[in-house]
């Protein structure tokens, strides 16, 4: 159950009631891909920096160990000692990921395997049944992500298809948690809204789903080649057709500035693979803007990561120590960067909460991206900009 606590224009604070606990929105989802976040992450360090869901992949899992092996394990909460509530992506976005390896029927896709090319398929009830199986707390439809650049009536025909798998979907999850044998008999039903940059296929599809009374909605097929101009106007056309008092998911999206400008529409969830991958490559995020550890000036630099933060790298080790365990290889360096880099978006998200419960959404929103700047100008390979995030250049 989704309960809206205040709105200040678009911009939603309200907190969501789940069978794995409460979580309070907007919030960001530290993506563990295969039920584990990349740089030797655990879920005993994930509550520590402040965690409130974690977002895993059901064709990941359902290759390797095998949603079976889960099962049997008691579900992933229990397979990966997680605490918090955990969000399945269905697996439609390897539909546009793997679009070299994969036919789409009615009936679903038709698959090669990443790993060692077995042939596989998945369509809407099969999505279901593997996520069933995972036990996750919030399971998503499956769905087919265009191209951002498809034409219009490819994009068309394909959201045609994704309202009718959207519907199976329903169907095979109300069956699956009738079951005495499911694990989560609580499981939740997010659909997905897609259209491709097409203001009426986005808007006629909002619609759509809206009427399905699901447990909450995505605005999925962004970031996918599309500008952020484009992505924010998608947003303000999407955001106003979907149901106030369900939450509101945007998939895959983004940088700070991007999760600051999407609140601002109405969204209540994020996720991203920017924080684990940059943190990994020593490109940490701060209130100033982006820091690369890689650099040498920060050779013999005494200071933590980011002055006053609270992280388990900022609170003992310097920037220069972990600048030698990454350019030593050392398995340390990169944990403690991710770390940081989650730190960072996990209490990003909760100073949104607090600028929101106070009624100064905008006035946050403003001082924080006029805050961004460059540490690296001279010798940076990634450059900010204030609408895009950050780029090399």
């Amino acid at each position: 159950m989704y309960k809206l606590l205040k709105q200040e224009g678009m911009a939603k604070r309200g907190e969501f009631h789940t069978v794995h606990g409460v979580i309070q929105t907007p919030v960001f989802m530290n993506v563990a891909t295969v039920a584990a976040i990349k740089g030797g992450v655990s879920t005993e360090d994930l509550e520590q920096i402040g965690t409130q869901v974690v977002l895993s992949n059901t064709y990941h899992l359902h290759l390797r160990p095998g949603d079976d092996v889960i099962y049997k394990m008691g579900g992933l909460h229990k397979f990966m000692d997680c605490k918090v509530p955990i969000l399945t992506d269905s697996g439609g976005f390897q539909v546009f990921s793997l679009s070299e390896n994969r036919r789409i029927k009615e009936e679903g896709v038709y698959f090669r395997s990443h790993i060692d090319g077995h042939k596989l398929f998945m369509g809407p009830e099969e999505s279901m049944r593997i996520q069933s199986h995972i036990g996750s707390t919030i399971a998503m439809a499956f769905d087919e992500c265009p191209s951002a650049r498809a034409d219009h009536d490819y994009v068309k025909m394909s959201v045609d298809r994704t309202t009718r798998w959207l519907r199976r979907c329903k169907k095979e999850m109300d069956r699956l948690n009738s079951l005495p044998d499911t694990i989560n008999k609580d499981q939740m039903l997010f659909g997905i809204n897609q259209g491709a940059i097409f203001d009426d296929i986005r808007i006629e599809h909002a619609k759509i789903i809206s009427e399905m009374d699901l447990d909450g909605y995505a605005v999925g097929g962004l970031a996918v080649g599309e500008s952020h101009e484009e992505m924010y106007h998608v947003l303000d056309i999407v955001t106003d057709h979907l149901p106030k008092a369900k939450p509101t998911y945007l998939m895959g999206v983004g940088t700070p500035a991007n999760i600051l400008e999407a609140v601002d529409r109405g969204i209540d969830f994020f996720d991203c693979v920017y924080p684990s991958r940059n943190g990994r490559h020593g490109h940490l995020y701060t209130k100033k803007g982006h820091l690369n550890l890689l650099n040498a000036k920060y050779e013999l630099d005494s200071r933590p990561i980011e002055e006053g933060c609270k992280c388990p790298a900022c609170r003992r080790y310097s920037r220069a120590y972990i600048r030698h365990l990454l350019k030593s290889g050392e398995m340390l360096g990169m944990r403690l960067c991710v770390l940081h880099n989650l730190y960072f978006y996990n209490h990003l998200m909760e100073d949104i909460r607090g600028a929101l419960d106070e009624g100064r959404y905008k006035e946050f929103k403003k001082n924080t991206l006029d805050g961004f700047k460059e540490y690296d100008t001279e010798d940076s390979q990634f450059k900010y900009d204030i609408a895009k995030g950050w780029k090399k250049g």
